[in-house]
């Protein structure tokens, strides 16, 4: 079977505390456990969050950020400002006046947007619209097998997928991508099904383009996708 997508995963120097920011913004809820740094979604279509103790700087901006949804003018105000009071911040990431979404970063300086009101293409997908990445149209194209999301825009090397259930969609952007610098501060987890082959599902990423880099911690296979970026494989449990 299949792997899911269990998490998106933060690098984070403060864990807890940018735990706390996102549950605040999102309003979803901390996970129970002293061992998983984590936040909940709302509903079982959703991710979760977790925030990995890592002591790596940022350096640059990261290759992917969420795209926040909003239902009106005033609740994207209200989302910014109760980002804004959790300790994010104004940035500029060379945005134009005349575009309606806002550019912010958490108290880590990841970047994230809140999209203004009436936005089609994030239509239904939840409170995060989007995981907005930098990567190829290969890159798409590897992760909608390896997940089996179907595409859901394919043009002009742009690519996006989104789960058979709804929910928050993942873009690429296409050309030009920018040079990796470093670590990425934002990464994929998958979980295998516990009836699952584990092996058999490392292989089969392994044959779509994956690359095999190691073993981390708590029983994961490290890998990279196609475009080099950093994502785990859960064994089963």
């Amino acid at each position: 079977m299949t792997s899911q997508l269990f998490a998106i995963c933060f690098n984070a120097i403060r864990p807890s505390d940018l735990a706390r920011f996102w549950a605040g913004v999102l309003g979803w809820e901390m996970a129970d456990g002293p061992d998983d740094v984590a936040i909940l979604p709302p509903d079982p279509v959703g991710f979760r969050v977790r925030f990995l103790p890592s002591l790596e700087p940022k350096v640059g901006q990261n290759r992917a950020h969420f795209d926040l949804t909003s239902i009106s003018p005033e609740h994207q105000q209200q989302t910014v400002a109760r980002a804004l009071s959790l300790g994010g911040k104004h940035i500029d990431v060379g945005q134009l006046p005349e575009e309606g979404h806002v550019v912010l970063a958490d108290p880590e300086g990841n970047e994230f947007c809140v999209i203004e009101a009436g936005n089609k293409f994030l239509a239904d997908t939840g409170v995060i619209g989007a995981l907005a990445c930098d990567g190829t149209q290969e890159v798409g194209y590897f992760w909608s097998k390896a997940l089996r999301w179907p595409l859901v825009w394919d043009q002009d090397q742009e690519t996006a997928i989104q789960s058979p259930g709804g929910g928050t969609k993942i873009t690429w952007g296409g050309p030009p991508v920018a040079p990796k610098t470093g670590t990425n501060r934002l990464c994929f987890e998958l979980a295998t099904p516990v009836d699952a082959d584990w092996e058999t599902e490392v292989d089969r990423l392994l044959s779509l383009g994956a690359t095999r880099t190691g073993n981390g911690d708590d029983g994961q296979v490290l890998m990279f996708d196609p475009d080099g970026n950093e994502f785990s494989v859960r064994s089963p449990r």
